[in-house]
């Protein structure tokens, strides 16, 4: 099939080109993000395959199937940023990967609750310009502290054993409870009860309405007075103005996020030269106790490896069948 690659970098043609060496598919590289503006590159391939920032809505999708697309390919888990009512409207199938590497993920929210408890980022600078002092730099320790994990999917599974080979207390909430999980002595109970008791909270959910603003002023009021908030997930879980607040108010002690609700005007570029116009984001990296990662979580050799792979694969089986296992069905 001929498939046009949008929002790419030098990271995505090298797996890319990779993966399909033995495959043969036609692959037409786009730096643009999929927009209703951009869609027209696409008008005579096959095929779509779009990344999270992308934008799949009714409009895009439409000016998409006047042509010849017949299948949008999500490299990525996530396909919040899809019309999934427009796609099948206009006769649109929609595929995924599911799962790329969950152990990237999972690896990536330690790495974030590091930096935060123990400021090694501090640290380090401080180290590189010849200042050793500690003043200033008390950690925290991980061990025998309360975390929620808010879904417990394949990543949010493996941040539970992770927490426990801590030697934390790991309550979680899912519409469905992992019986691994609850042997591993990981207990399943209600949100509230989380908000309430927990010293950290981890998100592992999906971007759903009844998710969007998970964490928001009201969740906020009902948890610990300094508790730790990590998001890996999708940026608009969290209201990211209640954080905001709730990080000046002392409520929210420390905030670690790889994903931020109006990212798609920031992440995946170089605007070190620019005047970044987000003044919300621009006064959260201004706090001390906040670490932000730009949607690098999933960015390992293996993931992108993973991604390609089961890209092209998606792609291949429904150029030969019409169909595919990883595909998304709504209803």
């Amino acid at each position: 099939m001929k498939v046009a690659v949008f929002s790419t970098r030098k990271y995505d043609r090298k797996y890319f080109d990779q993966a399909n060496e033995l495959i043969g598919h036609e692959l037409v590289y786009f730096e643009n993000l999929l927009r209703e503006e951009t869609a027209q590159l696409a008008a005579d391939c096959e095929c779509v395959c779009a990344f999270v920032n992308d934008k799949l809505n009714e409009q895009t999708l439409a000016l998409l199937a006047q042509g010849k697309t017949r299948l949008i390919a999500m490299r990525c888990a996530g396909f919040n940023n899809v019309d999934m009512e427009a796609a099948n409207k206009h006769g649109l199938t929609v595929v995924r990967v599911p799962a790329y590497s969950p152990h990237a993920v999972s690896e990536h929210v330690i790495a974030i609750l590091m930096a935060l408890y123990r400021t090694t980022h501090r640290s380090h600078n401080r180290v590189r310009e010849g200042n050793f002092s500690l003043e200033g730099m008390v950690g925290h320790e991980v061990f025998g502290k309360t975390v929620g994990v808010i879904g417990t999917g394949k990543i949010g599974a493996l941040v539970a054993k992770l927490f426990l080979g801590f030697g934390c207390k790991v309550c979680a909430f899912d519409m469905r409870e992992d019986e691994e999980l609850t042997r591993w002595g990981v207990r399943y109970t209600d949100l509230d009860t989380i908000w309430e008791t927990c010293d950290i909270i981890s998100l592992h959910c999906p971007l759903l309405p009844t998710t969007k603003h998970l964490i928001n002023e009201d969740t906020l009021a009902k948890m610990k007075s300094g508790v730790t908030i990590i998001n890996t997930s999708r940026g608009a879980l969290i209201d990211t103005a209640a954080a905001y607040h709730a990080l000046k108010s002392g409520k929210l002690g420390f905030f670690g996020i790889d994903v931020y609700e109006e990212e798609d005007n920031l992440f995946f570029e170089d605007l070190s030269t620019e005047i970044i116009q987000d003044d919300l984001f621009m006064r959260l990296t201004t706090f001390p106790n906040v670490f932000i990662t730009g949607h690098q979580a999933f960015f390992t050799d293996t993931a992108l490896t993973n991604i390609a792979d089961t890209t092209l694969a998606n792609i291949s089986k429904f150029d030969a069948s019409g169909s595919c296992a990883n595909q998304v069905l709504i209803g």
